[in-house]
């Protein structure tokens, strides 16, 4: 299996989504290296930072999970190699 290393990037948009957001979360926890979570109350909205370190696979599935959260905005990076 090939790892990367990558970042993702979601925006709640609606806090009545964090419950979800943080379920599937935990669901991937073994590939989160680091995450750093920001409420941007003068915006209304949240930004969670995530570290991750995965197969390509591994990514697709967590971001796609992720992206299917109505509320939540999410991209993601991956290294090439």
């Amino acid at each position: 299996m090939d790892k990367r290393i990558g970042i993702v990037g979601i925006v709640i948009e609606d806090l009545s989504c964090v419950e979800r957001v943080n379920l599937v979360l935990h669901e991937y926890a073994e590939l989160i290296v680091g995450r750093m979570g920001i409420p941007y109350r003068e915006r209304g909205v949240s930004v969670i930072s995530l570290i991750v370190d995965g197969s390509n696979d591994q990514f697709s599935a967590l971001t796609g999970k992720l992206g299917r959260i109505s509320g939540a905005s999410v991209k993601s990076m991956v290294t090439k190699n």
